[in-house]
């Protein structure tokens, strides 16, 4: 008495399976409800913020925290490297992300939405910000 077979299928809305395993003859050997749970897809981001922010050699506000925020982008348009925390002061030292000359940083959706600080290893150029809202 070997299983053979086993099949699922839909009940309803896609939130619950039936599923049943059957012996080689054709009997049912037991059933299990197993509960789907779909993730509903966040809504795509409305609006789009661009901002400029100079360069400094001490730290600076690039985003202030806003609860609104999906996402955001930095381009560092300096020839110089941009440091960025997150929530706290930036310095050589203390930094979330590294941003080279040149260089870009893009958030993932629904990634932070408090204040980010940046500093420079030197004054040249800006950052150039998009932030993105519901």
């Amino acid at each position: 008495m070997g299983i053979s077979t086993a099949s699922v299928r839909e009940l309803t809305n896609a939130r619950a399976l039936d599923v049943a395993i059957v012996d080689a003859t054709g009997d049912q050997l037991t059933t299990f409800d197993v509960n789907v749970l779909s993730t509903p897809t966040p809504a795509a981001p409305a609006t789009a913020t661009l901002t400029t922010v100079g360069s400094s050699d001490i730290s600076v506000v690039l985003l202030a925290a806003n609860a609104s925020r999906k996402k955001f982008r930095i381009h560092n348009d300096s020839t110089r490297t941009l440091r960025v925390a997150y929530g706290v002061t930036a310095s050589a030292t203390v930094f979330s992300v590294l941003i080279p000359a040149q260089g870009e940083y893009e958030s993932q959706l629904n990634d932070y939405t408090g204040t980010l600080n940046g500093i420079w290893a030197s004054v040249n150029g800006s950052a150039r910000i998009t932030e993105l809202t519901a």
